[in-house]
């Protein structure tokens, strides 16, 4: 029986969540879907959120990953987009925990880096190696599904490989490696 796992990748925002699935066959790499979540059009910050985690639970319940890798927040000068980009990224990691599926943070140069070699590559860039990686047809209008493809492929090659990214396999993993966040 050959040997697969089907990774889930996902580049949280609050105007666009972008994600991308690849299927692990016997470590080679099948592209399976790429598509991204259109946020902008509901106002409310709390509503975006809610679709973001039932998106999530969706893509969970419709593709059942082994493994989810999330792209990490960046450092940025505006402390709200910073938060609100905070919240996206813990409900989308919420989803995945309640259905204990091990999550992997990866920063975002860190994804450059492990697809194009650069992590200072731009989203063109990114997209194209992309493009070539897996044979893709044509690429998206906007390339938040591409980032979210890229955190896949990222970990992807990353696997198995000794990482100072954080790694959960569920809610009692999450909270044991982040005793000092727990509030008593």
């Amino acid at each position: 029986m050959a040997n697969e796992r089907i990774i889930l990748g996902i580049d949280p925002g609050t105007t666009i969540m972008g994600f991308g699935l690849i299927k692990v066959v016997n470590k080679k790499m099948e592209f399976l879907q790429l598509n991204e979540l259109i946020l902008s059009k509901y106002d409310n910050h709390y509503q975006k959120l809610k679709v973001i985690f039932e998106r999530t639970i969706e893509l969970i319940d419709t593709h059942n990953p082994d493994e989810i890798a999330i792209e990490a927040p960046f450092f940025g000068k505006n402390v709200q987009s910073m938060l609100k980009l905070g919240r996206a990224q813990g409900v989308a990691m919420a989803a995945g925990l309640s259905r204990d599926i091990p999550i992997t943070e990866y920063e975002p140069k860190k994804i450059k880096m492990a697809i194009t070699g650069s992590g200072n590559a731009s989203k063109e860039q990114v997209a194209k190696m992309l493009q070539q990686l897996l044979g893709l047809k044509e690429l998206p209008k906007n390339l938040d599904s591409t980032d979210g493809l890229a955190a896949a492929v990222c970990h992807f090659f990353n696997t198995g490989k000794v990482v100072g990214e954080k790694s959960y396999t569920g809610w009692d993993a999450f909270v044991k490696q982040n005793e000092s966040r727990v509030k008593k």
